[in-house]
């Protein structure tokens, strides 16, 4: 995979909610008891079969010491059955080692119990952005333990470091060191690029050339209205904030996107931001009539079913929609094709928002060393090629070479020049009444619709990002 430019930001706030829903989603709970405990248990012993001794019987191997490993997992939309098989395969590996693997929808009622008795998993895999906000709760009090190690670790089984495995860029994001300081707490997990789905067959049908401009996007869209097709949907408003993050960063570069997730007195009011605002205006323009009235949790397939049926052509997701619409009819010829958002700027770059999920291990954890063994080898071949068969791809370098059919297509949107957009707005303690992306994607409804105007949008976020920055954290 080629080297990509990278675009990163905060995190999310504990209180914002995260796409990974449809996009790989969660839910948070809170910890007590951070203190470290003693990493007594941990052992190097399992890596291999220790030296023989003479024995009176003739030369035996000694066995290796026991050691279990809890492991604590979220069960996403990629199954329970990958973390199975996975365990089984580090066990292998590691002989005498015993994996004890929970996993659950709701993981974080599930250990949160026992970790405020003191009672901590070795391993946690529960991304941020989730309603409990456990990852989150943890970071605060400083109970994370460092991953930086890790990162400088043989991958188990191969020659090349962690660090050396993982797609570059990945590493370079809050959304992996936390505090801002370089310093590694999470490890990056099962990413998926967001971007505007589309039936490629269509184009084919109608000879119709892929737009790389937003000036050819609104040509494009004069030209299918003539023939009742709609240029977009959407199937929420909440799909707008991976949109709007890479339109964002396509405007105005890396620092002004960091300078939007950070409350920057009057950023939203540049021009760089008003070129956004202004675009999705234009674009409400171009949306088909009945996504409004269907874009919510009980009806947002029926906004994506528009792109089966060439009743939209566009439709902003990411790589878990056609799973999604697996079993969901669509017109003759229909093909899955994926595009970045279109450069804001004449001769920019396309942009792509990633979103990928996270690993670590607290700082209480009692058997920390075979716990970064285990981290490490999440970006082994092995693992990421049984991870893959359920669609859950690590970001580690050369992945898309893999993959096949589909997958291939929506993994290479980097290597295809696209840039990566990474992170989200920075965390503030609660303000009543407040919510950024509720203010910033939530109202696209009311511009779709006419009630609003993109003026009166564009300073109710400017609004809202001035109360945040005084609650900055």
């Amino acid at each position: 995979m080629k080297k990509k430019k990278v675009l990163s930001s905060f995190l999310v706030a504990a209180m914002a909610t995260s796409l990974l829903a449809g996009c790989g989603s969660s839910d948070k709970a809170p910890a007590t008891d951070s203190t470290p405990a003693d990493n007594t248990a941990a052992s190097n012993t399992t890596d291999a079969p220790a030296e023989q001794t003479p024995q009176d019987t003739g030369d035996t191997a000694p066995a290796v010491e026991e050691q279990t490993l809890k492991v604590a997992a979220f069960e996403g939309g990629y199954g329970a059955d990958m973390w199975t098989e996975v365990v089984k395969a580090f066990e292998a590996s590691h002989p005498g080692v015993t994996v004890e693997l929970t996993i659950d929808k709701k993981i974080e009622d599930v250990i949160s119990p026992a970790m405020k008795a003191g009672d901590y998993p070795d391993v946690v895999h529960l991304a941020t952005g989730r309603e409990a906000a456990l990852t989150e709760t943890l970071t605060k009090e400083n109970a994370l333990l460092p991953l930086t190690d890790v990162l400088d670790m043989n991958v188990p089984g191969e020659n090349i470091t962690v660090r050396d495995k993982i797609v570059p860029g990945f590493l370079d994001t809050l959304a992996t060191n936390p505090y801002g300081d370089g310093v590694t707490y999470y490890a990056p997990m099962f990413y998926s690029p967001c971007g505007l789905f589309y039936n490629a067959g269509l184009f084919k049908e109608k000879g119709w050339d892929v737009p790389t401009t937003w000036d050819e996007m609104w040509a494009l869209g004069d030209k299918a209205s003539a023939e009742g097709i709609a240029l977009f949907t959407y199937p929420t408003t909440g799909y707008f904030d991976a949109f709007t993050y890479a339109a964002l960063a396509s405007s105005g570069g890396a620092d002004f996107f960091n300078s939007c997730m950070t409350y920057e007195d009057g950023i939203w009011e540049s021009d760089y931001a008003t070129k956004v605002f202004e675009l999705v205006g234009q674009l409400a323009k171009y949306t088909e009539g009945t996504t409004v009235a269907n874009a919510n949790n009980d009806n947002f397939t029926k906004n994506q079913q528009l792109i089966l049926d060439n009743k939209a052509i566009f439709c902003p997701n990411g790589t878990w929609l056609p799973g999604e619409m697996a079993e969901a009819p669509r017109a003759d010829g229909f093909e899955w094709g994926f595009m970045a958002i279109p450069a804001v700027n004449a001769g920019g770059s396309g942009c792509s928002f990633c979103w990928f999920e996270q690993m670590w291990i607290p700082a209480a954890a009692q058997n920390q060393d075979m716990a970064k063994e285990f981290v490490a080898y999440m970006y082994s071949d092995e693992a990421a090629q049984i991870f893959a068969k359920s669609t859950a791809i690590q970001p580690i370098t050369g992945v898309s070479d893999s993959l096949e059919g589909d997958n291939k297509m929506f993994y290479s949107i980097y290597d295809n020049g696209a840039t990566a957009v990474m992170g989200g707005f920075a965390s503030t303690a609660p303000v009543e009444g407040v919510n950024m992306l509720d203010t910033l994607c939530g109202t696209v409804n009311s511009i779709v619709s006419g009630d609003k105007t993109v003026a009166e949008w564009q300073a109710a976020v400017e609004e809202v990002s001035d109360k945040l920055r005084a609650a900055m954290e």
